[in-house]
């Protein structure tokens, strides 16, 4: 039997047109953005790869439980619905509902860290870095060598650098490292695996020096499936075995729904540990709400249950990994340098390697996430200076980041393959014109998360 095509493992059952744009509209549209995809109105965009947080479609059943949804303040039955499938799930005694992952965050670490603190994690994404430094403690990253390199392959690039983080504890001591934090998949590292020896071998770390391991679960499915696929011992499992093994390394996680809870809003925080469970449900209630309902309505808690339970599904997620895939080796295929192996939500490319004649001061990421709106209307994001870099506000000098790339985040259920080629023309005339390519000058910034506000013009 010869090779077939990955078709969607669903039917398409509502459409929400796109409005068509021309070359000579994206230009003012880009212009009234100040070079910034975020400020650009998602009526202007084609094909939105700018996150594949809270975008993606929800299915008939999650909608059918939205009808379900108790909306009582305090007790719903759909919190203690939801309580049970990350219980049965995750593993963690204690589940806190929020409104998203970056509010289980904020929670976490003003619970747990204090001015002085180190957080290490294999790579930290924008929010966690910003909510770590909100309380005066460092979020200090640890990826492994490979990781550091866009075009090596390796199965488990996402890994944390296990020698490292025994250095960085022996440097600070442990009483300065209130947590370790392993994020799956590793977003800033190109959306790569890590793997559950990987997992083992911090959770050891960790027992030795007496300190907690939590996980930034947003994307826990994928990395369970690349566990499956890739790591030794694990071909037999199902998605759901493979990630219970992996949360009972952690002592606790955090997660953004809008990823692998397949839902436009949600997340949670969850634990084993009594009296920190009731801190933060202080501050949770100060901040989101009674901890039976985290900010949510009842009908959301609902969703979101329905989708953890739903993103587990084998054929939903050998689809997911394969369109993903499909839309990588298209890239390279034609010459689009990116990071190597293709991830599981997301294509990074290494637009420092595509554009070598824009300096990392002048955000070729940032350029090149301009280009692809301009000639496709595609909006992406850039994943390098602009979002992890800082401007000296004595010299005006640019801190840059170690890899200067470009996301094109896959929305869940969302883009068919038609879509992902027209994805791949678009890149492809780029690519054919890279040299012509400028970079771009930040023009205003506010700290923090810059990226999100900041504004551009041509260099």
């Amino acid at each position: 039997m010869g090779h077939r095509s990955i078709i969607e493992p669903f039917r398409i059952k509502c459409v929400e047109p796109i409005r068509m744009t021309t070359r000579v509209q994206r230009r003012n549209f880009l212009e009234e953005a100040a070079y910034n995809p975020f400020l650009l109105h998602a009526d202007h965009v084609l094909i939105d790869l700018l996150t594949d947080s809270g975008t993606g479609a929800m299915s008939a059943e999650q909608w059918a439980s939205i009808m379900r949804g108790d909306e009582s303040y305090a007790g719903g039955r759909s919190y203690y619905r939801l309580l049970d499938v990350i219980q049965s799930i995750f593993g963690f005694r204690y589940v806190l509902p929020t409104h998203q992952g970056r509010a289980a965050e904020r929670i976490l670490f003003s619970s747990m860290c204090k001015p002085g603190d180190v957080v290490p994690n294999n790579t930290h994404f924008d929010t966690t870095r910003a909510n770590i430094e909100e309380t005066g403690a460092q979020a200090v990253d640890l990826p492994t060598a490979e990781g550091r390199l866009p075009a090596a392959i390796h199965p488990f690039k996402g890994n944390m650098d296990v020698d490292a983080l025994e250095t960085v504890i022996a440097q600070v001591g442990a009483d300065r490292v209130p947590l370790v934090v392993l994020t799956v998949t590793n977003n800033s590292g190109g959306g790569q695996p890590v793997s559950m020896a990987n997992i083992r071998a911090v959770r050891a770390v960790c027992n030795r020096h007496r300190i907690p391991l939590y996980i930034d679960a947003c994307r826990f499915a994928e990395n369970s499936w690349f566990i499956r696929e890739r790591e030794e011992g694990y071909a037999g499992k199902t998605p759901r075995e493979v990630a219970r093994e992996l949360f009972s390394y952690a002592d606790g996680c955090t997660m953004s729904a809008k990823k692998d809870g397949l839902v436009n809003i949600g997340g949670f925080l969850a634990c084993n540990d009594e009296a920190l469970v009731k801190r933060e449900s202080r501050l949770l209630i100060l901040t989101e709400g009674f901890p039976t309902y985290g900010g949510l309505a009842g009908r959301d808690l609902e969703a979101m249950a329905t989708g953890l339970e739903e993103v587990l599904h084998e054929d939903y997620l050998h689809y997911r990994i394969a369109s993903t895939a499909y839309l990588g080796d298209h890239l390279t295929r034609i010459g689009v340098p990116i990071v190597q192996p293709p991830g599981g939500h997301a294509i990074y490319i290494d637009a420092a390697a595509m554009l070598p004649q824009v300096p990392a001061r002048l955000f070729p990421g940032q350029a090149l996430v301009a280009e692809l709106y301009l000639e496709g209307g595609i909006r992406a994001v850039e994943i390098g200076t602009v979002m992890f870099g800082s401007t000296d506000a004595q010299t005006g000098e640019e801190t840059v980041a170690a890899m200067e790339l470009v996301r094109l985040a896959i929305p869940r259920r969302v883009y068919t393959q038609s879509h992902i080629d027209y994805v791949c023309e678009v890149l492809s005339d780029v690519f054919a014109r890279r040299d012509r390519i400028a970079g771009l000058r930040m023009v205003w910034q506010a700290p923090p998360l810059r990226h999100f506000t900041a504004r551009f013009q041509p260099a």
